[in-house]
């Protein structure tokens, strides 16, 4: 038994499920019992240590990120390797720095690592072909997070529509001179989603008919001190816009100091949205679009645990989009 077959039999989602078999909080009652109940007739114990792979595996799983530093992450990792520490594995994190050469380096020798390893988690780790084909023929087991077209479980939300959701909250209070504070994949790059969330943006505008000011695109990475840096070549260089999205809520907090040094202030000079709910938003009033980031890297790292302790299963993998959700704080508001 697994846990898609707990989902099927109690009628919820493979992540209620995983919350509820872990006793997490924001589950009802009533889901609680219907999980309980699935989850004793079908005779299913979540993450028994008891059911380690027989002989010839590590018992261990790596764990790979673009960067350890980067709040998603550390919110990510950790929740993972609770569940890998609760189904009898260990967790080995490697970090790709963000240096492409790192990231060659480790597909270039994915037998040694399938020496140390038997199964793999990649968080938003952005691959080519070659490592995508490499990484399936290797052996390991693999899921992964905020990936797209893998041929393996892969968690996330949909990033260009929580990208248009944030752009359309600005287009809904009136501002229609946007500005974007990008993310960046240039070649070589290690980390996925700023493509989608700039697709995003772009398609709001264009829902509304209107078009992207290329001036107003600034690249910014996804830290505060690219956001600090993005948002002051906009306003001394270029132009003040009446709104700015912000790629991701950490760019959003270096935003919201370039402006504080300016003698500026959101919404008062400029309304600024992120995409996250870092545990920072709501001390800085930052409205934001809200992910389930510890939820995707356990959800994630519960379906690859399952295939490591029933490698057998008939389950195919599949895609898995959790929700978000606008959270309207003080740093937008209606256009003056």
């Amino acid at each position: 038994m697994t846990i898609q077959d707990v989902a099927a039999l109690s009628g919820l989602s493979i992540c209620t499920v995983s919350r509820a078999l872990r006793h997490l909080p924001n589950v009802s009652a009533k889901a609680q019992a219907k999980v309980s109940d699935a989850a004793a007739k079908l005779g299913y114990k979540a993450s028994s240590a008891a059911a380690r792979l027989a002989g010839g595996t590590t018992g261990a799983v790596a764990i790979i990120v673009p960067t350890a530093t980067a709040w998603f992450f550390a919110q990510a990792v950790e929740a993972a390797e609770e569940i890998f520490a609760d189904s009898g594995f260990d967790t080995v994190l490697i970090s790709l720095r963000n240096r492409p050469g790192v990231q060659r380096k480790l597909f270039a020798d994915l037998a040694g690592l399938a020496q140390r390893v038997d199964g793999v988690l990649l968080l938003n780790v952005a691959l080519d072909g070659a490592e995508t084909a490499a990484l399936e023929a290797s052996g390991l087991a693999v899921a992964s997070v905020g990936m797209h077209g893998v041929p393996w479980d892969n968690v996330g939300i949909d990033d260009e529509e929580a990208a248009r959701q944030a752009t359309g909250h600005l287009l809904g209070l009136g501002h229609w001179d946007l500005a974007m504070l990008a993310g960046t994949e240039p070649p070589g790059r290690t980390v996925v989603t700023a493509d989608a969330r700039r697709r995003g943006f772009e398609q709001a505008l264009a829902d509304h008919d209107l078009t992207v000011d290329p001036d107003l695109v600034v690249k910014a990475g996804s830290s505060i001190e690219g956001g600090r840096r993005a948002m002051t070549e906009l306003v001394e260089n270029r132009r003040m816009p009446s709104a700015v999205f912000a790629g991701c809520d950490e760019t959003a907090f270096g935003a919201l100091m370039a402006l504080r040094d300016l003698g500026l202030s959101a919404p008062g000079n400029v309304s600024i949205i992120g995409i996250d709910d870092h545990q920072m938003s709501w001390f800085l009033g930052l409205t934001t679009i809200a992910q389930p980031v510890a939820d995707q890297g356990a959800f994630a790292a519960t379906l690859l645990a399952e295939r490591l302790h029933r490698p057998g299963s008939a389950h195919p993998p599949a895609a898995h989009l959790l929700e978000t959700k606008l959270v309207e704080r003080r740093s937008t508001g209606r256009r003056r």
